[in-house]
């Protein structure tokens, strides 16, 4: 029999408000502040993915294939895979950095290093030049932990909630652009179309569609140009708007120096995760701890469940666009590029709409655990409804039939992207404290770029060995998925009830 719990106790577990306390009233927004982190958010996806559509046609006329367009996906995917290794090794140490120096250079410092980077990438001719500039993206771009860092101190338990809800809306955004602007497509080396992201699918290739235009031979030298130098441009427009708005969130002056929070963070609500992380007054009495203080269990268990999640959504990522777009024969729908890209720009304007709204909500009524393993769950339908689809289609069931379970796939996907909100919530108040904030986050994103590297290729050559060899009718993919759902649920488990305390 388990001891009695005093009233009085306090724990992990202990609910942040109790039945008869009032509840506390959100604090609003600063809405400047989160606007420029956003902005600067969205550049991450922009640079870094808009070079999928034309990655295939760019590595097939370069000398290191020969010709082969068998060699192309191959090369291509290493090319696509690096930018994350490359991040997974810098991301931490970018992280501690800001700790020490401020959120707001080493972010400055980002942009600088992603918009050389991709200008370099437009104009390279080789493929050890391309694999060069793409290491140096993900090197120098260690933003996206810097910047929920930055989320974190500029809320506080109240609106926690509603401010990480905007980090899927963002990724949502950016899958409404990629999927859903002009609908345009391009041939990959498997003989599949897929759909065209707008920077990367129509200013490729700039002088064959407008040859009145771009008719210097510049551009037939450099036909990639384009879309790496709009990406520069979105770049060096976020860094202006954070050079010139965007406010510094941590006092990294000595320790003996006193200082006024209020003036630090001019402009800023106080209490930019005071409550979860013992309040900004003590930041006198604190510093930077170093990488070995991370290893406690809040951190391990927030990072392990971040991976984790990182892990299944990448796979869905990837598979997602793969098996709509194969053959009914081979375990797909035999969609079309204009068809998937209509319904992923309907899911993801929904999903955005969704998460804003709804996730502050459902989290303040259910608390962020039961929404984390809820959206782990998820996951089994998502996985589910690809052979479910394919079987429909096989026993012409029809249109109808297809579409709904179609709908019931992107639903569960929109309610498994609210797991990466309660999860924000936990790895940020594991921190061991207010100063060592980057730190958690940096060790936390290096895990899920691990992930970002390894997942994509995972799962697609899992599920070409389950169709080639015909396992279980071409079906083991989802056997082995469902294996790390479960897995997953004995990870989620372990999160307290409410954020670390």
């Amino acid at each position: 029999m388990s001891p009695r719990r005093s009233e009085n106790t306090v724990d992990e577990e202990t609910p942040l408000l109790r039945s008869g306390d009032p509840p506390m009233r959100e604090t609003p927004l600063p809405s400047t502040q989160i606007l420029v982190l956003l902005l600067l958010q969205l550049a991450e996806p922009i640079t870094c993915l808009s070079i999928n559509p034309y990655i295939n046609q760019l590595v097939s006329g370069l000398p290191v294939v020969g010709g082969d367009e068998r060699k192309v996906g191959y090369y291509a995917g290493i090319l696509v895979s690096l930018y994350f290794a490359a991040e997974a090794v810098t991301i931490l140490q970018w992280s501690r950095l800001s700790d020490h120096i401020g959120r707001k250079p080493v972010l400055l410092s980002g942009l600088l290093g992603t918009i050389v980077s991709i200008i370099m990438f437009g104009l390279c001719r080789s493929f050890s030049a391309l694999i060069f500039c793409r290491c140096l993206h993900g090197m120098l771009n260690g933003n996206i932990g810097v910047m929920k860092s930055m989320l974190a101190e500029l809320t506080d338990e109240t609106n926690m909630a509603r401010g990480f809800s905007l980090i899927p809306v963002i990724w949502a955004v950016g899958g409404t652009i990629g999927y859903g602007t002009l609908l345009t497509t391009t041939p990959l080396a498997n003989g599949f179309d897929s759909p065209r992201p707008f920077i990367g699918g129509v200013l490729a290739r700039p002088q064959d569609r407008w040859p009145n235009v771009f008719s210097h031979p510049f551009w037939a030298e450099f036909p990639y140009f384009l879309p790496c130098l709009a990406c520069a441009a979105y770049a060096l427009f976020s860094f202006v708007m954070a050079a010139v708005f965007l406010k510094e969130t941590v006092d990294y002056r000595p320790l003996t120096t006193k200082f006024d929070p209020i003036e630090v963070n001019s402009g800023i609500p106080r209490g930019g995760t005071c409550e979860i992380l013992e309040g900004s007054l003590k930041d006198e009495e604190e510093k930077p701890l170093p990488l070995s203080s991370l290893f406690t269990r809040p951190v391990l268990t927030s990072v392990a469940n971040y991976g984790m999640i990182g892990l299944l959504e990448m796979a869905v990522t990837t598979l997602l666009p793969l098996i709509w777009s194969t053959s009914v024969e081979f375990g797909g729908l035999g969609m079309s590029p204009v068809s998937i890209g209509l319904w992923m720009a309907g899911y993801g304007t929904l999903n955005g709409i969704l998460q804003y709204v709804a996730f502050p909500r459902i989290v303040g009524r259910f608390g962020p655990r039961r929404i984390f393993i809820t959206s782990i769950i998820a996951f089994v339908p998502i996985y589910l409804m690809f052979p479910f689809e394919n079987l429909t289609l096989r026993s012409g069931s029809g249109a109808c039939t297809l579409w709904v379970l179609i709908m019931l796939q992107l639903g569960s996907i929109s309610i498994s992207d609210m797991g990466f909100s309660s999860v924000f919530m936990y790895v940020c108040s594991a921190a061991p404290n207010r100063r060592s904030l980057g730190a958690t986050n940096g060790l936390a994103q290096t895990v899920v770029s691990i992930q970002r590297t390894v997942a994509p290729a995972a799962a697609a050559s899992l599920f070409a060995f389950s169709v080639q060899n015909d396992i279980l009718g071409g079906y083991f993919t989802y056997v082995v998925l469902l294996a790390a759902v479960c897995g997953s649920m004995f990870v989620a488990v372990q999160l307290p009830k409410t954020t670390w305390k």
